[in-house]
């Protein structure tokens, strides 16, 4: 059997103790005071406020947490894209670039299946994963089969690019590890836009050379 609260005078006390509320005869809410003179100090007190700010957002808390969840999703899978169309714009670029050029490896003549080759493993050294320098075209025996036929690729690069380039590639690669490197947005555009305009250059190149032709 339950036993009903006894009207009391609707006056504030503890956290409400300064507030008079209407001391009318009414059944307590909170702190003393009625359903009525409790909202009116929630709303027209700062100490009221906080109490009502706390409790909005310990239950906003769990939407927030999702709300948040979900953009740092999108903001991944958006980079991820991103990285995916860097990549395909930067080795369309090589790809052009070293067209009729012989396997960076083994020296197999070009043929349109080429890919592009990392000499430095995009996968371990992410600050040479669109370097130019880095990477060259190479055929699928080698890039897939053989892992980059590395040894070789190493043999043939200084000559592809130039001692100079060659030992500033490597002092990159050494300084690769010390940097706590990550992609954002900006960068990745960027660099997109340098290999479109450095693709551009050369298909421009290309036309004119078979107009004169």
């Amino acid at each position: 059997m339950s036993i009903s609260p006894k009207r009391k005078p609707c006056k504030g006390k503890n956290k409400a103790k300064d507030f008079k509320g209407c001391n009318e005869l009414r059944y307590p809410h909170r702190y003393g005071l009625c359903k009525t003179c409790f909202g009116e100090w929630l709303y027209s007190t700062g100490e009221g406020k906080k109490l009502l700010d706390k409790a909005l957002n310990k239950a906003q808390a769990p939407r927030k947490s999702l709300e948040k969840a979900i953009e740092t999703y999108n903001q991944e899978k958006g980079l991820a894209s991103l990285l995916i169309n860097v990549k395909n714009t930067c080795h369309t670029f090589i790809k052009l670039r070293d067209k009729d050029k012989p396997c960076i490896s083994c020296g197999t003549p070009f043929k349109e299946n080429f890919q592009a080759g990392h000499y430095y493993k995009a996968e371990l050294f992410s600050t040479l994963k669109f370097h130019e320098d880095n990477i060259h075209g190479q055929c699928e025996q080698c890039n897939l089969r053989l892992e980059g036929n590395l040894n070789n690729y190493e043999l043939s690069l200084p000559e592809r690019i130039g001692e100079v380039k060659f030992k500033e590639l490597n002092r990159l690669a050494g300084m690769d590890k010390k940097i706590d490197h990550k992609w954002d947005r900006e960068l990745l555009k960027t660099i997109r836009k340098l290999y479109q305009v450095k693709t551009k250059k050369i298909n421009k190149t290309n036309k004119n050379s078979y107009e004169r032709a």
